[in-house]
């Protein structure tokens, strides 16, 4: 055998493998899946990439795709109904903590829709049959003789003011910040009106007692907490102090709503 090939110096071909693979490892860099949000309509605004991150807390594991498939597809609004009960404890939770201003970042991985129609739903409910107890009780302590009717028509005040009030206000908000040339999120929207009208179902059964002035002290703090939580976290949202109006508005219908709520259920 010639002695060329005994004495090739396979060090430098041994040495040489690990380097390869060496810089080929170095050179992978794996790239994580980004999640999409589910925005409805699908926003194109400057600001679009917001609602398609992936935050810690509640949003974690609840990936959502977005499947829009029309208005009057049942299909589009299903993902928007993929919570548990943990989830919508703590996002009532939060609607009762309106300092904190950080709703849209719990929900901006998973918003829901379930808060929206059963908080209402709820409301409308409670108004309906707490309001004619209350009226009962007034009635009864200032004329116990005389007959006393069910009311009818608080049903349709109430399906009509809060159903109204949750699917139109938050309607409203979304189409001004877009013609303002702003990213919205109608979902996001509806997410958070629905959750601030849970305050409101907790002070309807104490405005039950037949004093008026615990009344409005009850009505006066549910209406802060209820408008405050809207108004700081559409601050967030918006994160521009050119809109103060916007905010300023959200406030003063958040508190209209709860009045009205008193004057009308609770005279």
């Amino acid at each position: 055998m010639d002695d060329s090939y005994t004495n090739f110096p396979t060090s430098h071909l041994v040495g040489s493998v690990p380097a390869v693979v060496t810089e080929e490892k170095n050179s992978y860099r794996p790239e994580a899946p980004a999640a999409n949000s589910p925005i409805l309509p699908p926003n194109n605004g400057p600001n679009a990439g917001r609602g398609n991150q992936t935050l810690g807390g509640e949003g974690d594991g609840q990936q959502s795709t977005n499947k829009w498939n029309g208005v009057f597809s049942v299909s589009s609004y299903t993902e928007y109904f993929n919570v548990d009960t943990d989830l919508v404890l703590n996002r009532l939770m939060s609607s009762l903590n309106p300092t904190t201003g950080d709703f849209f970042s719990k929900i901006d991985a998973n918003p829901d829709l379930y808060g929206l129609v059963w908080i209402s739903t709820t409301l409308v409910f409670v108004l309906s049959s707490i309001g004619n107890c209350a009226t009962y009780l007034m009635h009864k302590r200032s004329d116990s003789n005389s007959s006393w009717n069910f009311d009818v028509n608080y049903v349709n005040v109430a399906a009509c003011s809060v159903y109204g009030y949750a699917l139109l206000v938050p309607l409203g908000f979304y189409f001004l910040l877009r013609y303002m040339g702003l990213s919205a999120s109608l979902i996001h929207f509806w997410c958070l009106w629905g959750y601030s009208l849970f305050v409101l179902i907790m002070s309807s059964f104490l405005l039950i007692i037949p004093v008026e002035f615990l009344r409005w002290t009850i009505t006066i703090a549910a209406a802060t907490t209820s408008a405050s939580f809207v108004a700081l976290n559409l601050r967030t949202y918006v994160q521009s102090d050119d809109l103060m109006i916007l905010l300023v508005a959200a406030f003063s219908l958040q508190s209209a709503l709860t009045i009205f709520i008193k004057m009308w259920f609770f005279s």
